[in-house]
C-alpha cells in the first residue's frame, strides 16, 4: 500500500516520539476531530518550512488510521485525557499523501501526477476488489465506487509548484485535480492539507474555496500547535540544560501569536538543544532566494523597510487581504506579506519586524546585494568603520558618517530619531560578525543606545551613545555617569564611543576612549 491505511505515518510518528526531544502537540487532534463530517471539514494549514507541519500530519495519520492499534503512541500524550479519545483512535480510512515525495528521475509534471494517481489507484483496487477490472475516467469515480469514506491528509500540497518544469497551466491542472477529488464529495470525512503557499491567491476562483485556511497572518485557532511557546522552551531548557533559555530566545524567538505571546522556530530550538550550541540552522534551501530576487526587482519599494528592520525599528504595514502566494511579487505589500508567509518576518498589530538573530543574519546579507545600491556601498565600508573604532580613530569615524549623510539617501537624512540609528546600523554592519549588538539596553543606571557585546574573549566591548544637537563629550560623560559599562565590564577592555550630530551645521563629532577594567 502506498497512501491508503498504511503504517508509514505510524512509523514516522513513533520515531519522533523516540527522539530525545519531543513536545506534545496532540491537542491538535482535539481541535481537528470535531470537524469530521461537518461543513468545516476542509482545513488548510500554511506555515513556513521547519514549523512542524509534517510532524503533525504524521501524528494525525497515526491516530486516525484504521487497521492498527496505536494506543501505545498516544496513551501518554495530552489527547488521551480527552472525552473522545477512544471514539476516534484507529477508526477511519486514511489517505495520506506527502506531495513532496517525487518519483525517481522526475522531469515533468505529467510524470509527477501520474505517479500519484497510479499508486492511489493500486491502493484502492487492492483494498476494494470490486473495483478491479473496471475502467475509470478519474480518481473521484473510483473513490465514489468504494461506497466508503475517507480522511484525506495531504502534506505540503504546494511542493510541485516550486519545480522549474511546472507551468502556469500545470498549476491550474493540479488545483483542479484537488478540487475534483475533494470538493462536494460524500466520501470525504475530513480533508486536512498543509503547505507553505496559501491557497487563497492561487485558487482565486472556486477550485479550493471550500478550505478554511489558516496562515501566519490570520490563525487564532491552531497557532500554538505550530511552533514552540515560551513555556515549552523553558521546560525544555530545564530538562536538557544544554543551552540557556536566554540564548534560545535571542536566536529563535520572535514570532507572535494573535494575543502577543511569542513562538519559537521549533526545528532550530530542537537542533540547538541536541547539538548543545545556538547557531544558524535556517537552511539555504527554500524561498529565501526568491524573495531576495523580488527585492532586487522592487528595491525602491522595500529598501527603506529592510534597513529599518535590520536596525531594530518596526515597520508599519496593513497586510490584510494579501495571501502572498505568487512567485512574482510586484508591490511593497506583496513582497512584505510573502516574507511573513515564508517566516522571514513576524507580523502583529500591523507591525513587521525581523523575528530573531537567526533571520537577522539573512537580512544582513540582503543589504550587501548589488541591488541595494548606495546602501550596499555603505555596508561595504562597515569593516573600515569597525577598524577605526577599535583603533580609537575618532576623526575617521566622523568622516565615514559625514560621507554617509552626504549621500542624501532620503530615509537616512536624520528626519527622526530612527534615521540616525539606521545610519549607525549600516555603518557597523560588519561588526555583527564578532559582536552581539543590542539597542537601548538596560545597563548601569539607564539605557545605553548601543552595546557591542563580544562573541568571544579577547575582543573589546563597545559602548556607543548618540547625541543630536549636543556634544560627543556629553555622550561620553553619560556613559560614565550612568555606568553603562556595567553590562560588559567582564570583558576587561571597553571602548567608549560618543557620537553627536549638529543639525544646524550638519556636522558629526566623535570622541573615543578606551578603558581597561582588568586589575
Amino acid at each position: 500500500m502506498h497512501y491508503l491505511n498504511t503504517d508509514a505515518q505510524i512509523i514516522m510518528f513513533r520515531d519522533m516520539l523516540n527522539s530525545e526531544i519531543y513536545v506534545d502537540k496532540s491537542s491538535l487532534i482535539q481541535k481537528i476531530t470535531p470537524l469530521i463530517r461537518t461543513n468545516a471539514k476542509y482545513v488548510c494549514i500554511t506555515r513556513p518550512r521547519r514549523f512542524g507541519k509534517t510532524v503533525n500530519a504524521n501524528m494525525l495519520g497515526a491516530y486516525y488510521t484504521k487497521g492498527y492499534d496505536t494506543h501505545e503512541l498516544f496513551d501518554d500524550l495530552n489527547i488521551a485525557h480527552t472525552d473522545h479519545y477512544e471514539s476516534h483512535i484507529n477508526r477511519y480510512n486514511v489517505i495520506h499523501i506527502d506531495f513532496s515525495v517525487f518519483p525517481d528521475f522526475c522531469d515533468g509534471y505529467d510524470v509527477y501526477l501520474k505517479n500519484i494517481l497510479r499508486k492511489l489507484q493500486e491502493d484502492l483496487r487492492e483494498t476494494y476488489p470490486a473495483l478491479k477490472g473496471r475502467e475509470y475516467g478519474g480518481i473521484s469515480e473510483m473513490l465514489s465506487d468504494t461506497k466508503d469514506s475517507f480522511i484525506f491528509i495531504l502534506d505540503v500540497w504546494d511542493s510541485v509548484f516550486s519545480e522549474k518544469y511546472v507551468t502556469e497551466a500545470d498549476k491550474i491542472h493540479f488545483l483542479r485535480f484537488l478540487k475534483t477529488m475533494l470538493k462536494d464529495r460524500p466520501y470525504v470525512d475530513l480533508a486536512y492539507m498543509t503547505g507553505v503557499l496559501p491557497i487563497a491567491k492561487y485558487s482565486s476562483g472556486s477550485e479550493l474555496n471550500m478550505f478554511w485556511e489558516y496562515n501566519f497572518m490570520n490563525d487564532q485557532v491552531y497557532e500554538e500547535q505550530f511552533g514552540l511557546t515560551e513555556d515549552e522552551v523553558k521546560q525544555l531548557c530545564t530538562k536538557y540544560d544544554t543551552v540557556s533559555y536566554e540564548d534560545l530566545e535571542w536566536w529563535y524567538d520572535g514570532y507572535l501569536m494573535s494575543d502577543g505571546r511569542h513562538l519559537f522556530n521549533p526545528r532550530s530550538v530542537n537542533r540547538a538543544l541536541t547539538d548543545g550550541v545556538c547557531k544558524n540552522y535556517w537552511t539555504e534551501t527554500g524561498p529565501m532566494n526568491e524573495v531576495a530576487d523580488c527585492i532586487e526587482n522592487n528595491v525602491e519599494e522595500v529598501r527603506e523597510d529592510i534597513v529599518k528592520m535590520v536596525s531594530g525599528v518596526p515597520v508599519e504595514a496593513d497586510l490584510s487581504g494579501y495571501s502572498a502566494a505568487e512567485q512574482e511579487l510586484y508591490t511593497r505589500d506583496e513582497i512584505l506579506s510573502a516574507m511573513v508567509v515564508y517566516g522571514f518576518l513576524s507580523y502583529h498589530d500591523n507591525c513587521l519586524k525581523i523575528p530573531n538573530h537567526e533571520l537577522m543574519e539573512k537580512f544582513q546579507r540582503v543589504l550587501s546585494r548589488d541591488s541595494m545600491g548606495e546602501v550596499k556601498e555603505i555596508v561595504d565600508r562597515s569593516k573600515e568603520m569597525l577598524a577605526a573604532t577599535l583603533a580609537c580613530d575618532a576623526d575617521k569615524v566622523a568622516a565615514i558618517l559625514e560621507d554617509v549623510h552626504d549621500r542624501e539617501i532620503p530615509f537616512l537624512m536624520y528626519n527622526d530619531e530612527n534615521s540616525l540609528s539606521c545610519v549607525i546600523t549600516l555603518c557597523y554592519l560588519y561588526a555583527r560578525k564578532d559582536y552581539r549588538i543590542e539597542r537601548e539596553e538596560k545597563s548601569g543606571k539607564g539605557y545605553c543606545d548601543y552595546l557591542f557585546i563580544p562573541r568571544k574573549r579577547g575582543v573589546p566591548a563597545i559602548v556607543l551613545e548618540l547625541k543630536v544637537d549636543d556634544s560627543a563629550e556629553n555622550a561620553i560623560r553619560q556613559i560614565k555617569d550612568k555606568k553603562y559599562v556595567q553590562r560588559v565590564e567582564s570583558f576587561g577592555n571597553v571602548i567608549l564611543t560618543g557620537i553627536s550630530y549638529d543639525r544646524k551645521h550638519k556636522k558629526h563629532e566623535c570622541i573615543i576612549e578606551k578603558i581597561s577594567l582588568i586589575d
